[in-house]
């Protein structure tokens, strides 16, 4: 029997210990795609005690608290922080083969040195040895990322927002991480809801232009990238229930907007073509703006009314959809690719089930601009497990080139989330030795450090550009 996940967890030979523990183990992180809050890194924030830090907005643990029968007076409500902690750690003791048993205790030994594991018995001892050192100054918010090994952190950051607080990290020579913003104009997208006319008033506001029709909507939108750009933002994200593709006309598209902004209900087919033509004509100043364009999709949102009402959104009510997607998303890459302005793309779908079809599909847009421009996106979300993620990485070594892969992100809003790259490369290492092992690749170690290094770091760093010093990317 194994030791319970020691320093070889999820290493089952000589072969994959090597590939991480020489390679893999000590890259930095660049954390391209989360939901931490740059005022709360700013302003270098401080946790009360471990709830707060490990139990407040994390809705994954609050799916698998409610699955155990807790009150919600315990999840989201006003029981005792103390109490809270004891239905997660009671919680966390059914969760076996689920990931969130894997990160709970690698995040308990990395930041607080806790070795055993947290049940109901326990939960006293980690209660108190967490806050312990929580309550010693050494455990900020900031201090916990840099702590990490984290290089590089971008934001998920609406088309209104000030980036006041990335302003002034930039100008901060305390910091030792960059924070750049994300785009993510979701909130402008969806014409269907109905506080979308609100925002677009204050889209206008902010960005000094009188929206009137569809066209000066875009001239809006065009400003405020220009803003996120001078901000240092390269990236942009898109969360989708699919990839829309109908085209309209520009007659249609003001017909449309002028209802909508009136506030009157807009159909399916005229929501789809809003969408599909403001997702091109962004797409090419994506393009023109040398960005990256992230297309998070397959996902049903807010499925139980009653806690929606009550919680509002992001409160682990969310779902996989199984609309099949591959088409759509083709015809949409390839209306970009016909003008050469398809911009790098990276492709994430909620629905495991798609892997083969977006392993199909990135292969018919590479070029010559950048090795693996149309990329696969880790397992997101209900697959960052072990069996999503091997069987991401096995789908997308079988179509297509796993060694320019970009890695593993967060997608979190918890500042001690970091020891899932470690999970990451570890399952990342366990893979690829296991191929070595079986005789299906060679024991090359000068190319297989190069493939490990890259998809832990260093090929996220030279896809997005990132501005980082040249001494963390060894081996690259």
């Amino acid at each position: 029997m194994k030791n319970f996940m020691d320093e070889d967890f999820l290493l089952e030979t000589e072969t994959e210990r090597k590939l991480f523990h020489e390679y893999a183990e000590k890259m930095p992180v660049v954390d391209y795609h989360c939901h931490l809050s740059p005022k709360e890194i700013y302003e270098d924030h401080a946790f009360s005690n471990i709830t707060e830090l490990w139990l407040g907005g994390d809705h994954y643990k609050w799916r698998q608290m409610r699955s155990n029968g807790v009150a919600e007076k315990y999840i989201t409500g006003d029981g005792s922080d103390r109490d809270k902690f004891q239905a997660w750690a009671k919680t966390l003791s059914m969760a076996v083969g689920n990931p969130l048993y894997h990160w709970s205790h690698l995040e308990l030994q990395r930041y607080f040195g806790y070795t055993g594991y947290l049940c109901g018995d326990t939960a006293e001892e980690v209660w108190n040895l967490a806050n312990r050192k929580l309550q010693d100054g050494s455990m900020t918010a900031r201090q916990l990322v840099a702590n990490s090994n984290v290089k590089l952190v971008v934001t998920t950051d609406d088309p209104v927002d000030s980036l006041e607080y990335h302003e002034k990290m930039a100008k901060d020579s305390t910091m030792k991480f960059q924070v750049l913003p994300a785009w993510r104009p979701e909130k402008a997208m969806n014409i269907e809801k109905p506080d979308w006319p609100a925002y677009i008033d204050r889209l206008a506001q902010v960005s000094e232009t009188p929206i009137r029709d569809f066209n000066s909507f875009m001239d809006a939108l065009r400003k405020r990238m220009d803003f996120f750009a001078s901000r240092g933002c390269t990236i942009s994200d898109h969360s989708l229930e699919y990839v829309h593709y109908k085209p309209a006309s520009e007659t249609e598209l003001n017909t449309i907007f002028a209802r909508a902004i009136a506030g009157q209900n807009v159909n399916i087919d005229e929501e789809r073509q809003f969408k599909t033509m403001m997702m091109l004509l962004l797409g090419r100043e994506y393009a023109n703006k040398n960005w990256v364009m992230q297309l998070h999709f397959g996902v049903q949102r807010n499925l139980n009314k009653k806690i929606y009402q009550a919680l509002g959104a992001d409160a682990g009510i969310d779902a996989i959809n199984s609309y099949a997607n591959s088409i759509e998303m083709g015809q949409f890459l390839n209306a970009l690719a016909e003008t050469d302005q398809l911009p790098k793309t990276i492709l994430y779908s909620l629905n495991p089930a798609e892997n083969a079809a977006i392993g199909s599909v990135i292969g018919c847009f590479q070029d010559s601009s950048i090795a693996g421009k149309v990329q696969q996106g880790s397992a997101w979300w209900f697959n960052d497990h072990k069996t999503g993620m091997m069987e991401q990485m096995t789908s997308l070594a079988n179509l297509g080139l796993l060694g320019n892969f970009n890695g593993m992100l967060t997608d979190s809003r918890s500042f001690i989330s970091y020891p899932r790259h470690e999970y990451f490369r570890r399952i990342l290492c366990h893979l690829i030795g296991g191929w070595v092992e079986n005789g299906e690749y060679p024991a090359d170690w000068k190319t297989l450090e190069r493939i490990i290094k890259g998809i832990s770091y260093n090929n996220a760093v030279r896809y997005f550009g990132f501005q980082i010093d040249e001494e963390d990317r060894a081996g690259s």
